[in-house]
């Protein structure tokens, strides 16, 4: 097709129509959003704090946000999911969190995979992966520095890092939201609440389903609307922006530095998938036009436009919750890049440490597989093995401060528990003293009733 050709499509009509079935799949990815999170409502007490207990640990967060991600093929699903989640006060800050990490991570299975294509040849393979695989150990890396601190920080100052400094953010974004939700008008809630209520009534009212398993339809029909609304805006946006991305990477391979981390991000927030930004790049790898240096601030970059998804998604929630948790989404990603860019040294670490794996698999092609499972399920299934036992103190859903146990996690401080023990086997006890000598006083006093009797009665008794 000619050139001319092609760019008629993306004029007038073509442009305006598209524009308006973007907004029409973000408003029904909304409402999808927003109804996953009144379904989880309708499964019942029993059901969440079941749900609960299992996110109470971090590693198993973790593995949760890698595992789910790499199957959806989707950070943006996940990290919608999460946000709906705390918004709703279904699931706690603290809980939320280590799945926003996990969900960086388990988004880097898609260029992977993209890469595994070019197996057949070695070298080719090899030289992809050494790029493709930057993306990967960068997230690794990241998590590996933010989310022991993150744990710790809570453990230590009862806080994390990140959670603190997005809920101070979140009074501003927010404009003075409070415990009962956020105080100012929302215009995008407004819109998507009437077509919410509207299926939230049909759900309860299906006479199939009765108590918890009314959830049921409504949790299969939300997450179906969140998916294909995500991938009708990537496909919609992706062709109505063809041509531009390939001029905007070419920028980037003259633009080094922050201007490419900017592009990245821009590309990232059109077409909502920082999945298609990364892969666009595998080609790009394999003629060995574009090595990881020149590509390391665009996958910056998509880290950071990825959480655009997040940060639309709390808009419908009715809580500065589900803000706060978007906004730990963008600090974990911000942080990241922080850590690592500014200082040359130490953008040079993900680089060397890919370059190292593509020599591996250079002489052995095996180690990109066995790379793959350590990275998606042996690494945060050994986490859930070694802190199956351990105490997950915190983690549950804020009750007052000094709460002794948190109704989400059913965790208990080990230290209350001593001190209850303590104050009822003293309460018990004191009750037992108090139970003996009523019982003696009740002796005596009928003992005095019988030697003060009247000769009436005692007659009586004798007849």
């Amino acid at each position: 097709m000619p050139k001319s050709a092609q760019s008629s499509e993306l004029t007038g009509w073509t442009i305006l129509g598209r524009l308006g079935l973007f907004v029409f799949l973000v408003y029904w990815f909304l409402v999808g959003v927003k109804l996953f999170g009144g379904a989880m409502g309708l499964a019942g007490g029993g059901v969440m704090e079941s749900l609960q207990s299992g996110f109470s640990n971090p590693f198993a967060g973790l593995a949760i946000g890698i595992f789910a991600t790499a199957i959806m093929q989707s950070s943006s699903a996940t990290t919608s999911l999460v946000v709906t989640m705390v918004g709703a006060g279904q699931m706690s800050l603290a809980c939320g969190i280590p799945i926003v990490m996990g969900a960086n991570v388990g988004s880097t299975i898609t260029c992977t995979m993209v890469a595994m294509a070019h197996v057949g040849d070695r070298k080719v393979f090899s030289r992809v992966l050494a790029c493709s695989n930057v993306h990967d150990i960068f997230n690794m890396l990241v998590v590996a520095i933010l989310f022991p601190t993150e744990v710790l920080s809570r453990q230590y100052f009862g806080v994390g890092f990140l959670e603190y400094t997005a809920t101070y953010l979140t009074q501003f974004v927010s404009s003075g939201a409070s415990a009962e939700g956020v105080s100012f008008m929302n215009p995008i809630a407004l819109a998507v609440d009437p077509t919410y209520e509207f299926f939230m009534e049909f759900f309860k009212w299906l006479p199939l389903f009765v108590g918890g398993w009314k959830s049921l339809p409504a949790l299969v029909f939300s997450l179906a609307l969140i998916l294909v609304s995500l991938v009708y805006i990537t496909t919609n946006m992706r062709v109505l922006m063809a041509g531009k991305m390939e001029v905007w990477l070419n920028k980037v391979l003259k633009q080094h530095g922050y201007v490419g981390i900017a592009i990245g991000a821009l590309i990232t927030m059109i077409v909502q998938s920082s999945s298609i930004t990364t892969s666009l790049l595998v080609p790009m790898y394999a003629a060995g036009v574009l090595n990881a240096y020149a590509a390391f601030p665009l996958l910056l970059g998509a880290n950071i436009g990825t959480t655009i998804t997040g940060l639309l998604a709390s808009t419908v929630c009715n809580s500065s919750a589900g803000v706060t948790v978007a906004l730990v989404h963008t600090l974990f990603n911000v942080c990241g890049v922080l850590i690592f860019y500014p200082l040359p040294f130490m953008r040079k670490i993900p680089i060397y440490l890919s370059h190292l794996l593509a020599t591996l698999i250079e002489r052995n092609r095996i180690w990109a597989f066995v790379f793959v499972a350590m990275m998606f399920f042996i690494i945060p299934g050994s986490g859930i093995l070694i802190w199956r036992d351990a105490p997950a103190e915190g983690q549950g859903i804020e009750k007052a401060e000094g709460a002794e146990k948190t109704e989400d996690s059913g965790i208990i401080n080990p230290k209350m528990i001593d001190q209850k023990v303590d104050q009822s086997g003293g309460q018990s006890a004191g009750q037992g003293v108090d139970s003996v000598e009523s019982n003696d006083c009740a002796e005596s006093e009928q003992e005095r009733q019988r030697e003060h009797s009247s000769p009436s009665d005692k007659s009586q008794v004798t007849h």
